[in-house]
């Protein structure tokens, strides 16, 4: 059971993957979360920098859904502006909107990686689906209500891991 918790990678953000990197997976989309992936939980808009992370993708061929728990109105005004497509109130870890986001993109699991910064939802969503996952560290500090919660079991699930000897958030942080 624990093993759905475990991400194939850990990477400090979304910058530190490449469409280099990528492609030498034979990776054709990407499947992000929004919130504190990539950027702040309550930050409205893309960075510079992550919209040229983005343009870099575009023209490596690479393409980008988001899939997000979060409203229709929060990932519309991000997502719509970049002309990424997305999927809001996603329900993750539930399979439904990883499915639909392959359908989106017209890729095989075998081409996607699932980016996200928690375990419950991301990692955990993507794992089961049989996706290749990618944890990265949260953007912000601060987290909406339910995603507090989320942490604290996260936590937990990283100390069970660590004594077990497997991965640890610590070794890539």
């Amino acid at each position: 059971m624990y093993s759905y918790f475990i991400p194939s990678e850990f990477v400090r953000s979304v910058f530190h993957i490449t469409p280099e990197f990528l492609k030498d997976k034979g990776i054709k989309g990407i499947i992000t979360d929004l919130d504190n992936t990539l950027v702040e939980w309550d930050r409205p808009d893309a960075t510079p920098m992550l919209i040229e992370w983005f343009k870099g993708m575009k023209e490596a061929g690479i393409q980008v859904t988001i899939v997000s728990n979060n409203n229709e109105m929060r990932v519309r005004s991000f997502a719509d502006p970049l002309g990424i497509p997305f999927i809001f109130k996603a329900r993750k870890p539930f399979g439904k909107a990883f499915r639909r986001a392959l359908q989106i993109m017209s890729v095989k699991k075998a081409e996607v990686v699932v980016i996200g910064d928690q375990l419950l939802t991301d990692v955990f969503g993507g794992n089961r689906q049989k996706l290749h996952t990618i944890l990265v560290i949260p953007v912000a500090k601060s987290d909406g209500f339910v995603t507090k919660f989320n942490r604290m079991v996260e936590r937990r699930i990283f100390r069970y891991l660590d004594k077990k000897g497997q991965v640890t958030w610590e070794e890539e942080a």
